[in-house]
């Protein structure tokens, strides 16, 4: 498997939620493409971050570690997420890193699925703001649209107001 780039293949840019990863350079299907870096804590620690913070960039390594995600120099803490996500999560000798699922082409957000725990508990009770989900409720809604219009049209044609 291709190891990280020392120049890094992506910059950090704005996003529709915030800050986010955009690659620079094209990333190949199963490359590295970056480490999910921080302090390792134990989860007592972890739970109790989660519980008691804002914090949201807690990584669970296994039953015992997990990785505080939070300080900026974690570059990783800038993908977000995605339905459809371009990168997945791996774990390699008690570290975690982010893969390519498939080529990804300077410009595109570096963007992963947070799983479905995260997702219920942070993201569902907001509304997902990923370009999968948004643009599934725009096209429900312009069929919502659509329909309610043929009623009105069915309506007219047959004399009722």
């Amino acid at each position: 498997m291709p190891k990280v780039s020392s120049k890094h293949p992506f910059r950090i840019g704005k996003s529709r939620t915030g800050l986010g990863l955009f690659a620079t350079e094209p990333i190949k299907k199963g490359a590295r493409v970056v480490e999910y870096t921080g302090h390792k804590i134990g989860n007592k620690r972890a739970e109790w971050i989660e519980d008691n913070t804002d914090n949201r960039y807690v990584f669970e390594l296994n039953d015992k570690w997990s990785i505080d995600g939070s300080p900026r120099w974690n570059l990783a803490r800038y993908v977000n997420h995605s339905c459809r996500p371009n990168v997945e999560a791996y774990q390699y000798a008690m570290k975690i890193y982010y893969r390519a699922r498939w080529n990804i082409k300077p410009g595109e957000e570096i963007l992963v699925s947070y799983g479905q725990d995260y997702f219920d508990s942070f993201i569902k009770p907001v509304g997902c703001k990923c370009n999968t989900c948004t643009n599934r409720r725009k096209r429900e809604r312009e069929a919502a649209r659509k329909k309610a219009a043929r009623k009105r049209a069915a309506k007219k044609k047959n004399g009722k107001h």
